[in-house]
């Protein structure tokens, strides 16, 4: 079943290895780790879109693909998961996503709809993953948990030319309610680079998780 992905979307996040679009007010918001990530603010919400640029060292990029699409695996190795798995609701293929806050805020969910692709370009290998919202999946919400309804994410994998990854990443949600703005800048500037040294762990783990299962 088609996920409502074009071809330009994909081809506009693999694009972005080679030239990154930073123009129309993108701005570097923090460094560390190897990363850099550059926001924008929407005017109308005052909410930051992200973009991550980076490397990861240790693994390959269809490593990365499979450990990342893998929601099973996920649950063990991703601490903020609450809930994640795949679900036919009434026709419609999902993702349904709960992610732990800290207290005393809401746990935020997701349900969403994503697509991968395995491209060759030129004779490069590139793999994309897109995700976003799909508010219109028949997913009931759940009392004391807020439903992030506008949630968009791209990551784009490619070979560094040696043992490891470059990484793109693109994304933008819109929690809910109110978050302390604390909250959000360490989400950011901690919880992405923190991720990617997760999932970077996680990949070196992943043979292993498989032979289990």
């Amino acid at each position: 079943m088609s996920l409502q992905f074009t071809d330009e979307e994909f081809r506009n996040a693999w694009r972005e290895l080679d030239e990154p679009q930073l123009e129309e007010g993108w701005k570097l918001f923090t460094e560390t780790m190897g990363v850099k990530i550059y926001r924008l603010q929407d005017k109308e919400t005052g909410l930051y879109e992200y973009k991550v640029f980076g490397v990861l060292s240790t693994c390959t990029a269809e490593l990365c693909a499979d450990v990342y699409m893998d929601l099973a695996y996920r649950k063990h190795w991703d601490t903020y998961v609450k809930e994640l798995y795949e679900k036919d609701f009434n026709g419609q293929t999902s993702i349904y996503w709960e992610v732990k806050y800290p207290f005393p805020l809401s746990n935020r969910d997701y349900v969403y709809v994503r697509e991968r692709r395995d491209l060759e370009v030129d004779g490069r290998k590139i793999w994309v993953i897109l995700a976003r919202s799909a508010p219109q999946t028949p997913c009931a919400e759940k009392s004391g948990v807020l439903r992030v309804k506008d949630y968009k994410q791209s990551v784009a994998l490619e070979s560094d030319g040696g043992c490891g990854t470059k990484v793109f990443m693109n994304y933008f949600d819109n929690p809910g309610g109110m978050i302390p703005t604390w909250l959000v800048n360490w989400a950011a500037s901690s919880g992405v680079p923190g991720f990617l040294t997760d999932m970077q762990k996680a990949c070196s783990n992943y043979s292993n998780f498989c032979q289990k299962k």
